[in-house]
This record gives C-alpha cells, sequence and structure tokens, in this order.
C-alpha cells in the first residue's frame, strides 16, 4: 500500500486475525464437492497449470495440488498468503498479488476465482481491468471460471442482522444494499477494544457480468446457478458460476 494512503476495507479486514475466526466455520465438505464437479466437467489433464485467483489461506489450492495439478494461489492478503506459505510443494505455491494486474502471460490452462472472490473495487474499470488480467494470464485453449453470488436472489434473501458468538467473541454483523453494493458491517469487542470492519461487494447481474466478459476478450461457454452445476435461474439460483474461453 502507498505511504500515507487509506487502506481499502479488503486490505485491513482480509489481513485482520478476526476475519479467519468469523468465518473458520465456513463449509469446506460443500466447497470440495464443487471443485470436484468442476473438475469433472473440465477435465483438466494431470499437471496442468491451475491458477487459485484470491487464494485467501489456500484452503482450496492445497486441494487442487492434491490432485496432481500444478497451482499457483494469489491474494493481497499479505497474512493470507505467509500462512499459506507454510502448506508449499513442488506443486504449489503461493504470492501475494493484486489481481487488477497480470501475474504470468499467456501461462494458465485454469484460472479460478472462488467463493465470490470478485467485486470487491469501487469501479467497473477496475472489475474490468481484473479480467482483462485474467484473458492475459490464460492459455490460448484456457478455462476461467468465476464463481460468484447471484445479486438478485442475494438481494431478494438479505438478512437485516445477524449475531455469531466465536472464540468468546461476540459478532454483531448487518447488511444493507447500497446502490449496486451490498454492505456488510462487522462489529465487536475484543480485549477491551470496540472494533468495526466492513465488507463490499458489488451486485452484478448476468448480464452486466457478460458484457465485462466480452470486454475483456472473453467468451462465455457455461452459466451454472448452484454447485451441482445445475442450470442458472435468475430468480432461484444462489450462485452464478461462469466458465469463459478466450476469445480469438
Amino acid at each position: 500500500m502507498e505511504a500515507g494512503k487509506t487502506p481499502e476495507w479488503y486490505e485491513e479486514w482480509f489481513d485482520s486475525p478476526y476475519y479467519s475466526i468469523l468465518y473458520k466455520n465456513r463449509d469446506d465438505r460443500e466447497a470440495r464437492m464443487f471443485i470436484d464437479n468442476l473438475l469433472q466437467l473440465l477435465q483438466p489433464p494431470p499437471g496442468a497449470r491451475i491458477l487459485d485467483l484470491g487464494c485467501g489461506r489456500g484452503r482450496f489450492a492445497r486441494y487442487l495440488a492434491e490432485k496432481d495439478f500444478d497451482v499457483t494461489g494469489l491474494d493481497l492478503s499479505e497474512s493470507s498468503i505467509l500462512h499459506a506459505r507454510q502448506f508449499e510443494t513442488e506443486r504449489l505455491s503461493f504470492f501475494t498479488h493484486d489481481m487488477r494486474t497480470a501475474y504470468r502471460i499467456n501461462y494458465f490452462d485454469y484460472i479460478f476465482n472462488f467463493f465470490t472472490s470478485f467485486g470487491y473495487f469501487d469501479t467497473d474499470h477496475e472489475h474490468l481491468r481484473t479480467l482483462q488480467a485474467v484473458r492475459s494470464g490464460l492459455k490460448d485453449q484456457g478455462i476461467f471460471v468465476l464463481d460468484f453470488f447471484n445479486s438478485v436472489y442475494i438481494s431478494d434473501k438479505l438478512p437485516a442482522t445477524e449475531q455469531k458468538e466465536l472464540y468468546g467473541i461476540h459478532f454483531s454483523i448487518s447488511k444493507q444494499q447500497e446502490g449496486d453494493f451490498v454492505t456488510k458491517t462487522i462489529q465487536f469487542e475484543d480485549q477491551g477494544r470496540h472494533l468495526f470492519f466492513k465488507e463490499k461487494v458489488r451486485l452484478y447481474r448476468c448480464d452486466e457480468l457478460e458484457a465485462l466478459f466480452t470486454a475483456a476478450g472473453l467468451e462465455i461457454m457455461h452459466c451454472f446457478g448452484d454447485y451441482n452445476l445445475g442450470d442458472f435461474d435468475e430468480s432461484q439460483s444462489p450462485r452464478l458460476i461462469l466458465a469463459a474461453k478466450p476469445m480469438h
């Protein structure tokens, strides 16, 4: 981060130890089922080069590496990458990197962006830059998969407040829609301090993402609505999962 610059929400929150506490009990079984379904569809050959973009602490990059792929994990969070590096092997490496800039050119067979690790920036231009960087990183026959929430479904089902008690910390969470973004505020007290973080994600509809993909030079091949890879239904599907290839 540049000296004197106010950190973005994702820079503060993802580097905070409280982020991993709040989301420690995420459903790994469901996530691995989704990855297995995806691999069954795509049939990547052994040794395929896979990029886990926005890999966090590396749980799913590690799972992919166990299946004999050559896996790279990238994330902006230095603390997450520091944690992930303890698991590095010949087939698995992690680096701190901003997804808005290209990492390696014409290098990866597959690039995966799992579990709504997209939409964090303030402008459509920054999200387009991310997709352009993805396009640059793919081989000519490569495939990109974006796993995003279905913003129409999310808007309808959005709970206003939520309370969680984890490791003796009481998290008070509130969610609200602000224009094209959904904002989650997370407040709690720990060691006599009142702490406040937020998450802010762009509510992209399917047609908006399709337009961004096209502008970035990516052609959509499949559109799924859940982790079983069922068809996408804007009113009913919890997820919006797009698989795309480079345009030629």
